[in-house]
């Protein structure tokens, strides 16, 4: 059967409000010409009007974190400890089979900006469409936020999952999961809102902080998720291996095995 692959990544890019403002990715672009200079430089004798068209070679110098773009967080991001008090994996320690398994789209487009998506919600929209989670689904999370990507409203849009809602998705063997928002979260300003009203201290990050009891990983800023059916798709989602880092970043895709 002929494969078909979806972009589910965003592009790396400046000038867009893509993070809140502390945290802007900064890409510097060396041109061919701006380096002839610097090829040059490695072989002694060689003028740069000697290369072709004079040109070097073109070169970016990244200022960025490893939570600009579209990347995956390891347990070590949410914690220092997971499964209730192990030592948190990092994102080199991340199981690679977590990486590579039968997707699982659930549209919660529908509900407000900050909105916290509960356990009863996720049972309801797998009933709708039709789907019985098994251990290592990785299961993806459509909020509005995709379709602000690079806009100045992007970090404050969409739903986040709660702590229940995302335990009940763990407790069913999933441990990897991904959002089209800048957070797994319900946006900040939004529980920044709630704490003002309860100072309860379990309402920031309470999704995250479900890693502290399971751990997992999931991967934030995904695009195209619109385009995607509920399920009939592999999800892949490897991340840059960074020495004890608390993510990388992936190009992740959906694979469709269509038929003829």
């Amino acid at each position: 059967m002929p494969r078909r692959i979806v972009d589910l990544s965003v592009a790396l890019e400046v000038g867009i409000a893509s993070d809140p403002p502390p945290m802007f990715p900064q890409i510097d672009y060396l041109d061919h010409k701006s380096t002839a200079e610097q090829v040059a430089s490695y072989f002694p004798g060689l003028k740069k009007e000697d290369l072709p068209g004079g040109e070097g070679w073109a070169v970016e110098q990244l200022r960025i974190t490893t939570h600009n773009g579209t990347h995956l967080d390891a347990p070590y991001h949410f914690h220092s400890t997971m499964n209730n008090g192990e030592r948190a994996i990092t994102i080199d320690e991340v199981p690679l089979d977590w990486c590579f398994q039968r997707g699982v789209k659930l549209d919660f487009r529908h509900f407000a900006d900050g909105y916290v998506v509960t356990a009863s919600d996720v049972e309801a929209e797998l009933a709708r469409i039709n789907h019985q989670l098994q251990p290592l689904d990785i299961v993806l999370v459509n909020t509005a936020a995709g379709a602000r990507y690079g806009h100045a409203d992007y970090v404050s849009t969409g739903c986040g999952m709660g702590r229940e809602a995302t335990l009940y998705l763990l407790e069913r063997g999933v441990r990897v999961t991904g959002t089209d928002a800048w957070s797994w979260d319900a946006p900040f300003v939004h529980t920044a809102q709630e704490f003002q009203k309860t100072h309860d201290a379990s309402l920031i990050w309470e999704g995250h902080r479900a890693g502290m009891e399971i751990g997992y990983c999931h991967i934030e800023k995904l695009a195209n998720l619109e385009t995607l059916p509920a399920t009939g798709y592999e999800v892949s989602c490897f991340p840059y291996k960074i020495k004890g880092a608390s993510a990388g970043f992936t190009r992740a895709v959906a694979i469709f095995q269509d038929e003829e």
